[in-house]
């Protein structure tokens, strides 16, 4: 006898629909709630560090995409229960994201406005990029790791990022066809400071990057260019990142 199929009726599709919709946003009112108590979590850092920071307080634009970003959309689905816990998630390949305070502070201390251009070199999962993304109109962001770089693209055109550009190349030598850029953040450690960025910084921008080994201490470095592209360079805190890797 031939198979018959049995159609789901209209009331208990409906029904199914309304369970899931109401299962989603409970999930995300549960997300809402703990990236409010991690903006808690970066704001008590601050003060803790204003020593080093000379300031008490971030820009609450900065904690307002901060508060609107999903950073658990950025984590491997094991790490999604840590995701907005302040420390840094390994997401693949020998990489991880960086933990909310240091996210936080480094996109401070850029100081963006609507209209920058910004060039961001390690996109790794794609969160710094993405908050980056909801302070200025466009965003440039490097990857070295392959995989890493496509994984990002895709996640942030999925999450609606339509003004963050994606490449999958060595960082140190920037995007130069982009540039110049406004400002630039590295979010992986370097030896010293790339000349190529410097070169792509605008006069009058800023450059956020961790300087030192993998086994000695590193500091976050704020670069800035004055008008007439005079370099000054000013430590702000002691980090732990990643190292910069490629051919240089």
């Amino acid at each position: 006898m031939p198979k018959t199929y049995r159609s789901v009726p209209k009331g208990l599709a409906l029904a199914w629909l309304l369970f899931l919709c109401f299962t989603a946003a409970i999930a995300e009112e549960g997300f809402m709630k703990q990236r409010q108590e991690m903006i808690n979590v970066i704001k008590s850092g601050v003060r803790m560090s204003q020593q080093f920071l000379e300031k008490g307080a971030l820009d609450e634009k900065v904690l307002d995409a901060m508060l609107k970003v999903p950073r658990h959309e950025f984590v491997p689905e094991d790490q999604r229960p840590y995701a907005y816990d302040n420390r840094p998630l390994p997401i693949g390949y020998g990489q991880t994201i960086s933990q909310p305070y240091i996210v936080a502070v480094m996109t401070d201390l850029l100081s963006l406005e609507k209209g920058d251009r910004v060039l961001e070199i390690g996109t790794g999962s794609g969160y710094q990029a993405a908050i980056l993304a909801e302070l200025t109109d466009a965003v440039f962001t490097m990857e070295i790791i392959e995989g890493l770089g496509r994984q990002a693209g895709e996640r942030l055109g999925q999450l609606g990022y339509k003004n963050v550009r994606t490449l999958i190349g060595d960082g140190y030598y920037g995007w130069p066809s982009e540039s110049p850029f406004d400002a630039i953040v590295v979010t992986a450690a370097a030896s010293h400071i790339p000349p190529p960025l410097i070169k792509q910084l605008k006069p009058g921008g800023r450059m956020i990057i961790p300087v030192g080994s993998r086994f000695m201490v590193q500091h976050l470095v704020l670069v800035t260019k004055d008008a007439d592209s005079k370099v000054t360079t000013r430590q702000i805190l002691p980090v732990a990142f990643v190292p910069l890797t490629g051919e240089h």
